[in-house]
């Protein structure tokens, strides 16, 4: 019989986790639009094509997580970015960054104690608008204009990548995947088919 997993922070009940038999570890693994968050020694998983995924921890308090997310298919450049008009797919970014970091705060962790990983921006989505790479360039430049301190970053190619995260860590193992998963590809199409039916709505506290 498996232990019994950590109990989980407080709105990841949801999350999908299982024991890893092989690696003999709890994982918890999470879909696009999805993020976790862990005070516990567990493995936060997600296979990410055109999506970004960042891996954030306090590298003091020992408290993480990551998150999964595409912008809206939308053209993005600096200009845009730093205007005082926020489009909705830089709110919905914004929010699967600070959603993050926030929750790292709000269990104990510090700003200055922050590192961060990127990962993913895959251009795996042919004949259409290159998503993957507005997706790096809008990361990029949050983790820039945000003052967070970037250690590592996986971005760009053609393939999509399965992250494994330790949190407590920072430990990142990917694995590059060369040959297209069809559910991969279907699954971040109905993913940004949904943003663009369901625009962000309402205020998103920018930091």
């Amino acid at each position: 019989m498996p232990p019994e997993p950590p109990r989980t922070l407080p709105g990841y009940e949801h999350i999908k986790r299982y024991w890893d038999y092989h690696i003999h570890a709890h994982i918890a693994k999470i879909l696009p639009g999805e993020s976790y968050v862990t005070r516990h020694d567990e493995i936060i998983t997600t296979v990410v094509g055109s999506c970004v995924s960042a891996c954030i921890r306090d590298v003091v308090n020992n408290i993480g997580g990551m998150n999964h997310f595409m912008l809206p298919a939308q053209q993005l450049n600096s200009s845009e970015w730093e205007a005082t008009h926020v489009s909705a797919a830089m709110r919905y970014g914004n929010y699967a960054m600070e959603h993050v970091v926030n929750e790292i705060l709000k269990y104990g962790g510090k700003r200055q104690y922050l590192e961060v990983k990127l990962f993913g921006g895959g251009q795996i989505m042919k004949n259409m608008a290159n998503i993957g790479q507005q997706n790096i360039e809008f990361v990029r430049n949050y983790v820039r204009l945000e003052g967070l301190k970037l250690v590592a970053e996986d971005l760009g190619d053609i393939y999509p990548r399965k992250i494994m995260f330790y949190p407590l860590t920072g430990l990142v193992r990917i694995k590059k995947l060369r040959a297209m998963e069809q559910a991969i590809l279907e699954r971040e199409k109905m993913y940004q088919s949904n943003l663009q039916k369901q625009p962000v709505g309402g205020d998103v506290d920018l930091f």
